[in-house]
């Protein structure tokens, strides 16, 4: 029995495995990258990292492992078993380790701390990958614009910038994202949840990015500047998308027709001219639209509501292209062929804007 936590034992070679546990004893090293264990059968599975050896293969699939209990653990995918629940919530796991970071959820522990900013963390993974804000490391590079992502999630996610793959697809519209935290934030277009809330003016917001975004309306303040014409944003992507009206650079094309764009948003619009997707309908009417802000202006025409007023008159209208029309009224714009700004107008009214002036 070990005199330490009285855990018993059949015979003496476990006892003394065991209490290397409690002195920290670790005589069994790695010559290729000296790492230390307990006992000689975990230097063994642990040299098969080195070796590439994997002895233990699963028949199902011809997956191989470097240890029996690797290819136990993966044998329950096949199986669906999960052996290991969860006492507060029910969910099952078809491995221990797995069980016991869950149970963090619960209990709130955080036993892996940052030692620059003392923050915690339930995952040492996560830890690591926290670190690298500290020490401005980006391991995974993308190989296409060569930009460099701290976590390979990330880097898996903006390749499918390039590769134009939006595997997660809204029921009711079908428009697609390239992750499930996009969906998400999308959907609440739809039942019109807005549940990130501005203290300032009651404004609400699908996500709080939107939400930091609109706060610094409030501020004013815009942190990300055009290193070119001196035009500052609130988001660092709206400063990068600025910039290529300087370089011209237009990186979305469009497979149909070759037309280039210089936000991935503009494509996919525009692509509906060629597949003819209406995704966007009106609840009113059933009028269907290409983009979201076509429809929201078209509703107006059921609402009445023209949120866009001259300060001159203070007539209102549903359009800013209507209202900037309207304006040439008031300044007297009108060429010699009674247009203006490319709506034509009666000769009455041409008569009314020259008395303006």
């Amino acid at each position: 029995m070990c005199s330490h936590c009285e855990k018993g034992f059949t015979d003496l070679s476990g006892l003394r495995s065991h209490q290397r546990v409690h002195t920290g004893e670790r005589p069994f090293t790695c010559s290729q990258c000296g790492k230390g264990f307990t006992q000689l059968s975990h230097l063994q599975t642990h040299q098969r990292v080195h070796t590439g050896e994997k002895p233990f293969t699963y028949a199902q699939c011809g997956k191989g492992f470097s240890d029996p209990s690797g290819l136990r653990s993966h044998q329950r995918l096949h199986t669906g078993e999960r052996p290991f629940t969860c006492s507060q919530c029910g969910k099952g796991f078809t491995q221990l380790s797995h069980l016991q970071t869950h149970q963090r959820v619960h209990t709130g522990e955080k036993p892996f701390t940052c030692s620059q900013c003392g923050k915690g963390f339930g995952h040492l993974s996560s830890l690591r990958s926290h670190q690298r804000v500290h020490t401005g490391e980006r391991p995974f590079t993308c190989s296409q614009c060569e930009k460099g992502f701290t976590e390979l999630s990330c880097l898996r996610r903006h390749q499918r910038v390039h590769t134009g793959e939006m595997p997660f697809t809204c029921s009711e519209c079908g428009k697609g994202f390239t992750d499930p935290s996009g969906l998400r934030s999308h959907q609440r277009v739809h039942i019109g949840e807005r549940p990130f809330t501005c203290s300032q003016c009651g404004k609400g917001f699908t996500d709080p990015s939107g939400l930091r975004s609109h706060k610094q309306i409030h501020t004013g303040e815009k942190p990300f500047t055009c290193s070119q014409c001196g035009k500052g944003f609130t988001q660092l992507s709206h400063q990068q998308i600025h910039q290529r009206v300087h370089t011209g650079e237009k990186p979305f094309t469009c497979s149909q027709c070759g037309k280039g764009f210089s936000q991935l948003s503009s494509l996919r619009k525009h692509q509906r001219i060629h597949t003819g997707g209406r995704p966007f309908t009106c609840s009113r009417c059933g009028k269907g639209f290409t983009n979201f802000s076509s429809l929201q202006t078209h509703q107006r025409v059921h609402t009445g509501e023209r949120p866009l007023t001259c300060s001159q008159c203070e007539k209102g209208f549903t359009t800013l292209s209507n209202l900037r029309r309207h304006q040439q009224l008031h300044t007297g714009r009108v060429n010699s062929v009674g247009w203006m700004a490319g709506a034509k107008i009666s000769e009455s009214e041409t008569t009314v804007a020259y008395k303006k002036r």
